[in-house]
């Protein structure tokens, strides 16, 4: 029997694009449109580390986990 008491944490090295929740949360987390954030899947596939690699190659902007020093 299902335990409902118990939650599984998304896996965060895959983007699941059919999730409405995950999208919110990779576009927020990847500062990117659904759009720029579908185009990548599509083109890389769905790992979150080549999708931020996709993402900086093409220039999309990301929010300030970067140091500017």
């Amino acid at each position: 029997m299902d335990n409902l008491t118990k939650r599984v944490q998304p896996d965060r090295s895959k983007i699941n694009m059919h999730e409405a929740f995950e999208v919110k949360y990779w576009t927020h987390a990847l500062g990117v449109s659904k759009e720029e954030l579908q185009k990548a899947v599509d083109k890389v596939g769905n790992s979150a580390a080549i999708v931020r690699k996709e993402l900086a190659a093409v220039g999309a902007r990301e929010p300030e986990t970067r140091s500017s020093t």
